[in-house]
């Protein structure tokens, strides 16, 4: 009989699952539809920013403006300089539906208690745009980013961009700002897509207004060395970047602040960057601070599997696609320090170090030097593939190059300024619908050893409660963190 009700109860679970996945998927299609009927009735092409093959191939499209003579292109590093415009939208908790448009760059006006200065309730990405052999201004696989900020964003309780504003908002920032492109070779345009609730809320919960915006920067090499500069590393054994069942797998905004108290500490050492080992066992490589490791044996190249702790890089999905049409044998799975101490090679990979060479690895005081120091042959093979596509001095087969419409943009730029409505005040409850639930598709697999903890045969079945004949009363709303302290003390609320 047990083992009966337990069935029915697993069954029961995974039937409750099924239907919160089904009404999550229809929840998103209600809100691309809503989208797509909003931008068709303020004249906005919401759909040419994905589908419109014109942007890729048409050679009747108007030149792009010329890089500004104001900025010194040969000695731009990776620092912020403020552009012309960026893109602004809003959506509410509720109905999940953004709108926006272009405006000139500036400050934003936040609550005090803002979900996101409060709770650190947000999510971002990175990606480039860049100007071609060809001259055209691209960009790089911009589909890829939105569907990792989507990700980000359940994971976060926040609305999920749709992809078509996603791709519209990148189209238009970099038609805006099209000038701050840098020129052939010598850097690309950084996009800075963010997602934060913006919305005041006192009590813990999801924010009741969020805003997707995106602002962008010339930039030039991450590192001060330059371009394919061999990079030293120092692993960091006391802290942990992420741990199975947090975030490690979302771009949200908290996980990376953490970082820099080894990150700090390792550059006033000498060294350019950290990096982390697993949580569980402190001995398997996962990342750098913002980049993905790969380590290369021979014709094998190895980098850590996506088990819920590492970030799934855009360069990094790219690296191994273009390593594996050469010949190369990748293994996602788990790298002990020791073996990646054994390597012929070492390189990390992300939007804004491309693709970095390891130099040195220093592990419990011992330093081990890769290549004699300089950068390694499968590297540079990776580093070359790589830029080549995005510069458009070999061929896209694969489509990873969407071009930007600098033309279109230019009817968009007539209305910049809109009103902002007033901050309203807000309950200090979180609204009643709760947040999303992320679907088991959007979740990389959990670890073996966290799954089996988690099976119902391995926890015991909770009592039932027996249910009462009587009417039951309204629940009482839960008393804030300052009402509680105030009871500890033997105040009252008045007092």
């Amino acid at each position: 009989g047990r083992r009966v009700a337990q069935g029915v109860r697993c069954l029961g679970a995974i039937a409750e699952a099924r239907a919160t996945k089904m009404v999550l998927r229809s929840h998103v299609v209600r809100i691309n539809q809503a989208a797509l009927r909003l931008s068709r009735a303020s004249g906005r092409r919401v759909a040419q920013g994905v589908t419109g093959a014109a942007r890729r191939t048409s050679a009747t499209a108007a030149a792009p403006p010329e890089p500004s003579s104001a900025i010194d292109w040969d000695s731009i590093g990776f620092g912020l300089t403020p552009t012309s415009f960026m893109y602004r939208a809003t959506a509410s908790l509720e109905e999940g539906v953004y709108s926006g448009s272009l405006e000139p760059w500036g400050d934003l006006q936040l609550s005090p208690s803002s979900c996101v200065l409060n709770y650190g309730q947000g999510a971002f990405e990175g990606m480039k745009a860049y100007r071609t052999a060809s001259g055209r201004v691209v960009v790089f696989r911009p589909d890829e980013n939105a569907k990792r900020l989507q990700m980000s964003a359940i994971r976060m309780s926040m609305p999920p961009v749709p992809e078509e504003l996603f791709m519209d908002a990148v189209q238009q920032t970099v038609a805006a700002n099209a000038q701050y492109v840098p020129p052939f070779e010598k850097g690309s345009l950084y996009l800075r897509p963010l997602l934060i609730g913006t919305g005041p809320i006192l009590g813990l919960g999801p924010a009741p207004e969020y805003t997707f915006l995106i602002y962008c920067s010339p930039v030039g090499s991450y590192f001060k060395g330059g371009q394919l500069t061999p990079i030293d590393l120092l692993v960091e054994e006391a802290f942990h970047r992420a741990a199975p069942g947090g975030t490690g797998s979302a771009k949200s905004i908290g996980n990376y602040s953490p970082v820099l108290v080894s990150q700090l500490s390792a550059k006033k050492e000498g060294y350019s960057d950290v990096v982390y080992l697993d949580a569980v066992h402190n001995k398997y490589i996962e990342e750098v601070s913002s980049c993905n490791m790969f380590v290369v044996k021979g014709r094998n190249i190895a980098t850590p599997a996506l088990a819920g702790t590492i970030l799934p890089g855009i360069t990094r999905k790219s690296i191994i696609e273009l390593a594996r049409q050469r010949g190369y044998t990748v293994e996602e799975r788990d790298v002990s320090i020791e073996e990646a101490l054994d390597a012929d090679e070492i390189f990390c990979t992300g939007t804004a170090v491309v693709v970095a060479p390891v130099g040195s690895l220093t592990y419990q005081g011992a330093k081990k030097v890769f290549c004699g120091g300089e950068v390694g042959k499968t590297g540079q093979e990776m580093y070359s593939a790589l830029t080549d596509l995005q510069l458009e001095k070999a061929d896209d087969k694969m489509g990873w190059v969407v071009e930007v419409d600098t033309a279109a943009c230019e009817p968009r730029l007539e209305v910049l300024e809109r009103p902002r409505p007033p901050l309203e005040p807000v309950g200090l409850w979180p609204p009643a619908r709760g947040p999303l639930r992320v679907p088991c598709d959007l979740l990389p697999s959990a670890p073996r050893a966290a799954r089996a903890s988690r099976s119902p045969s391995a926890r015991a079945p909770a009592p039932r409660r027996a249910r009462s004949p009587r009417a039951r009363t309204p629940a009482r709303p839960p008393r804030t963190c300052s009402q509680r302290g105030q009871r500890l003390q033997g105040l009252r609320p008045h007092e």
